[in-house]
């Protein structure tokens, strides 16, 4: 059957998605077929959403890599790490998955309000019940080498999008939803259960052609372009993740650091005096030395937080760091046109690296203006740079590089992330968030605490010391 293209008059990408699951209850086990929406990869992504928030799994068949981009970057950025979106070919998917695998162990360690709906709720039950299989992915991703992924790596995710050659490659397992977007699976369509809905025209897929094996320059490219969207998620992860802990570290500063600090003061101080009324007491001296070094030490660290605080970027209200989603969009976009990495020359790179810094200093900011400032600079740049000398020809050794320097990106973030979410102040960070949840200021309960003990101790100093 053909299929012609929808016309504009069709509905919005959601209530298009919400008929097409409304037509696949009603006929039951048998396939249906729709028209290719005008809004194919919206609609898709808005399918997606409802999907999952529904509690269902979904697997989506696309004909090849070529539709892969568009529908990753049209996926709801709160749901894109439950998503595997893989590519067919071997390099380009361990790429993709081990940067999805870093993704949802990413928010799964952040755990914040974006991950507490009915998809994330069913998510953490899904990797629990899968322990093994998630442990045994994360040691995978984490050593970077080219051992076999987990054969039932799929199963993590409820939502996967796949050409057809990846499908079979990954052996995945079939969904309660199955899409056929312009693709047909044959006589294998039958083995697969659930309800099958089907976009487009149905034709069969040709078989993968592995080009990227062949040819050094294509496969580069490739890879190059895979690297380029997974680096641009995770630098909006990592710049996320940094945000809220700068946030909540000038919050602990306030409410809890400046205390703690001048509780070492007097727990110094009362040492001191205590050892000076017993000079001939060796342990109450030492004492007094270790508190006063302890002190000294807050003392330092508070300094160099006061003269590191105004320089980091903050909105205006001074509220939670909370960016919309088109604040977070804005960022990965930007991210994936002028990372530095993705540089031809060293002034490309310092330009670029300029560029960068901005929109980072704008998304911790939430300045979605300032955002749209570095976008104008990068066109108006790549404008000039068109009108003045021909479009660069990519070297093969070029080419090689920036995929060298995306791959150690990709690790250095991935070291960055684990490293920040391994820290004490990390701990302190989710378990504050924790209890929010349950109506509770855990920095004020701390902040009281030491309101307490700093009230006893100066009860406990002499008259003339305490001050």
């Amino acid at each position: 059957m053909i299929f012609a293209t929808a016309s504009v008059t069709q509905p919005a990408p959601r209530a298009q998605a919400e008929q097409w699951l409304a037509r696949c209850a009603a006929a039951g086990p048998m396939p249906t077929e729709v028209p290719v929406p005008a809004k194919p990869f919206e609609t898709l992504a808005a399918l997606v959403t409802i999907v999952l928030g529904s509690g269902k799994s979904l697997l989506i068949l696309v004909p090849d890599e070529a539709h892969l981009p568009e529908l990753s970057t049209a996926l709801d950025l709160s749901l894109r790490p439950l998503c595997l979106v893989l590519p067919a070919a071997d390099f380009a998917a361990r790429i993709a998955l081990r940067a999805t695998i870093s993704l949802l162990k990413s928010r799964l360690a952040r755990d914040n309000e974006e991950e507490q709906d009915r998809a994330w709720t069913a998510q953490r039950q899904h990797i629990e019940q899968r322990a093994p299989l998630w442990q045994e992915a994360t040691r995978w991703s984490a050593s970077n080498d080219r051992s076999p992924w987990p054969r039932d790596v799929a199963k993590l995710f409820p939502a996967r999008i796949l050409p057809i050659a990846a499908y079979r490659e990954l052996a995945a397992q079939a969904a309660d939803i199955v899409v056929f977007y312009q693709c047909d699976l044959g006589l294998e369509t039958t083995a697969l259960a659930g309800q099958h809905l089907h976009i487009g025209q149905r034709e069969a897929t040709p078989a993968h052609q592995a080009l990227a094996l062949n040819d050094d320059a294509t496969r580069l490219r490739i890879e190059l372009a895979q690297l380029t969207q997974d680096v641009a998620d995770l630098e909006l992860e990592l710049a996320t993740a940094q945000a809220e802990m700068s946030d909540f570290t000038r919050r602990y500063f306030e409410q809890v650091g400046r205390r703690m600090t001048e509780l070492d003061r007097l727990r110094a101080k009362l040492a001191t005096q205590r050892a000076a009324a017993k000079p001939d007491d060796t342990r109450a001296s030492d004492e007094a030395e270790r508190l006063r070094a302890e002190a000294a030490q807050s003392e330092r660290e508070s300094q160099r937080y006061e003269e590191t605080r105004d320089q980091t970027p903050r909105h205006a209200d001074s509220a939670p760091f909370r960016p919309s989603q088109d604040i977070k969009r804005l960022f990965r976009q930007l991210a994936q046109k002028i990372h530095p990495d993705r540089a031809n020359d060293e002034a490309d790179r310092a330009w670029r690296t300029q560029l960068m810094s901005e929109a980072n200093r704008a998304y911790r900011a939430a300045d979605a203006e300032g955002l749209r400032e570095v976008a104008a600079l990068w066109e108006e740049g790549q404008a000039t740079k068109a009108a003045v000398s021909p479009a660069p020809t990519f070297r093969h050794d070029a080419l090689a590089l920036q995929v060298t320097r995306m791959r150690r990106r990709l690790s250095e973030i991935e070291i960055e992330l684990h490293r920040l979410f391994g820290s004490r102040l990390y701990e302190l960070f989710a378990a504050a968030r924790h209890a929010v949840r349950q109506g509770r200021d855990l920095l004020q309960e701390m902040a009281d605490s030491l309101d307490g003990q700093l009230h006893s101790l100066q009860s406990e100093l002499a008259p003339e010391s305490r001050k």
